[in-house]
């Protein structure tokens, strides 16, 4: 058996041994001890004739019943030694598990998430507890969030890892398991670290800097590794983090750790600022930030009021010009066509006209209510001969209203194409990847001749806002050759088809839409890659620095002047963008 394991883990691993395999056989004067010990517990049972043969006693059998069940314990193979028993998962009752005081608190949505996962695979990994596996009653060391998880399924047992230990003990369970997640913030670990630093020097006090014999294996006064040195084998991080992390902690107050946890001043860089202010005003020093933090979240929510009044103001300038250019030039239908294709400019509602509407169509081109596109022919001439196919498209939240007006336009559904955008969208009720091109006849029109029909989805990822893919129009070509067209709606004629629509032909004088330059792109970039925590070093950064917009630590962190220059591009950005790219003046004049 292990030398190195404390009187009751080797009381712990044969107890368990003997439960499993039904007998221990002890070897060496130390596990003769032990089984000795158990034995005047009433635990164990010596065979009268083989002093080194050890049974689990009745009482011992009905303890485990008690509080694990009846079949808890997996069966040992022959030749197992105590040892290996010592990590054996045991079935205990969660009500007999205190879990009062904790370091970190449960986070409910990490419960939820571990709830949906152990209903499919069921609790892979046990939780930890302090005491023996025979107590009563014992303390949660590390599985909190297992734990909860459990209780909130109505779980009566839960399997468990027994280790015996102080409060310490427990304590540092805790931390251990906490400082191995990556999900930790830079608070949470000066905080754990510098606790896990206190709670070793207090059990290990002669590996402390300072005392006689206390550097820690450099020497013979100890073999005992550095506090740095055991946590980072204990947690799989480095030594040099180990030891920032540390210093934090230490040179922080409890107080204003706890004040920072979870906020968005919780980073390295910040801690290490807030580290060189006396410990008496650190707490000041964090709610002056904060405050500062929520003027500027204020700032940046009215930023965004204004910009979506500017935006709403130049999205209604435009469509006015192009809805009045467009009805001056679009006019009746002088014609009848056989074939029509159109894209209806659905109106979708939304909470607010003015902030509603940003990555809506009415962004882009002027909609119409369905009511509208209903009486459309009548108002333009009734353009669809006495036999004629319409493809009509709809979008899948809009496909009661395309029905609609496929019948107010004198046609009645057939069938249906769909196009596959690859790219997923947004939607209520599913994320939307496809969009519908509904066929509708009118009359008696020719059908497609067999053979010649093609399949119903086509796969084509998706260009700018509501821009269909050619491949359609070419189908419809395909299948009616030289037979006359309509396409409605249209903003880009198609050679060899007649067009109708408000934007049918671009108006030389419509008004300029906001760009921005690609210096003004490129500083964006540079200051959001330092807010994101992901900007390396070099000349930009170094300019930036320069100009007074970010401080110079490590990692680098905006000062108030660049968080307020990094709203100002954001909202030029925004101003510039059509939702799938953003209008840059070099590019614009390049194409000019």
């Amino acid at each position: 058996m292990n030398q190195h394991l404390t009187k009751g883990e080797r009381s712990r691993a044969i107890l368990d041994t003997a439960l499993q395999s039904g007998s221990f056989r002890s070897s060496g004067s130390n596990e003769r001890q032990v089984c000795a010990s158990l034995n005047g517990k009433g635990l164990l049972s010596r065979d009268k004739k083989d002093a080194d043969l050890w049974y689990p006693s009745d009482r011992a059998k009905k303890q485990a019943v008690k509080l694990y069940g009846e079949t808890v314990l997996p069966a040992s193979e022959p030749g197992v030694q105590a040892v290996q028993a010592q990590r054996v998962p045991i079935r205990r009752r969660i009500t007999s598990i205190e879990s009062t005081y904790r370091l970190r608190g449960v986070d409910m949505d990490r419960v939820e998430n571990l709830k949906a996962s152990i209903r499919d695979m069921g609790l892979r990994t046990p939780i930890t507890v302090q005491g023996d596996a025979l107590d009563e009653r014992v303390t949660l060391s590390a599985g909190a969030h297992r734990l909860e998880a459990m209780r909130q399924l109505g779980e009566e047992w839960i399997d468990c890892f027994h280790d015996d230990g102080d409060d310490l003990e427990r304590e540092l369970w805790e931390i251990d398991e906490n400082l191995c997640r990556a999900e930790l913030t830079a608070a949470d670990r000066a905080l754990f670290v510098f606790r896990r630093k206190e709670i070793y020097l207090l059990k290990h006090p002669e590996t402390a800097k300072g005392v006689a014999g206390g550097r820690a294996r450099q020497n013979s006064a100890t073999d005992k590794l550095s506090f740095a040195e055991q946590t980072a084998e204990a947690t799989g991080r480095d030594r040099r983090t180990i030891e920032r992390d540390a210093a934090r902690g230490e040179k922080i107050t409890d107080m204003a750790l706890h004040r920072l946890r979870g906020t968005r001043l919780d980073s390295g860089a910040f801690l290490d600022r807030l580290k060189q202010i006396p410990e008496d005003k650190q707490v000041l020093y964090v709610e002056a930030a904060l405050d500062e933090e929520k003027r500027k979240a204020a700032d940046v929510k009215e930023n965004r009021r204004k910009l979506a009044e500017v935006r709403h103001s130049v999205r209604l300038t435009h469509m006015a010009h192009v809805q009045n250019n467009g009805a001056a030039t679009a006019g009746q239908v002088n014609k009848r066509f056989p074939i029509i294709y159109a894209d209806p400019p659905w109106q979708f509602g939304v909470r607010s006209e003015v902030t509603g509407r940003e990555k809506s169509a009415e962004n882009h081109y002027p909609t119409m209510p369905t009511g509208a596109i209903c009486d459309l022919f009548a108002e333009i001439g009734s353009p669809a001969k006495a036999d004629a196919v319409l493809f009509l498209w709809a979008t899948n939240p809009m496909l009661p209203d395309a029905l609609r007006v496929m019948e107010a336009w004198g046609f009645t559904y057939v069938h249906h194409w769909i196009w596959d955008k690859e790219a997923v969208g947004t939607g209520y009720w599913g994320r939307d990847r496809h969009e519908l091109l509904l066929i509708g006849k009118k009359g008696n029109p020719v059908a497609p001749l067999p053979g010649t029909q093609f399949p119903t989805v086509h796969r084509e990822r998706k260009g700018g806002h509501s821009a269909k893919p050619w491949h359609f129009a070419e189908r419809i070509e395909a299948l009616y050759p030289g037979i006359p067209k309509l396409e409605m709606f249209c903003r880009t004629p198609r050679d060899g088809w007649e067009a109708w629509g408000y934007e049918a032909a671009k108006a030389e004088n419509a008004p300029a839409l906001p760009s921005v330059s690609k210096a003004e792109l490129a500083e964006f970039k540079a200051l959001a890659a330092v807010d994101g925590g992901c900007m390396g070093g070099g000349p930009l950064l170094d300019e930036l620095v320069e100009l007074g917009l970010v401080w110079p630590s490590n990692p680098p962190d905006l000062t108030i002047g660049g968080a307020n220059r990094l709203r100002e591009l954001q909202a030029l950005i925004d101003l510039a963008s059509d939702g799938d790219a953003v209008r840059c003046r070099e590019s614009e004049a390049a194409a000019s």
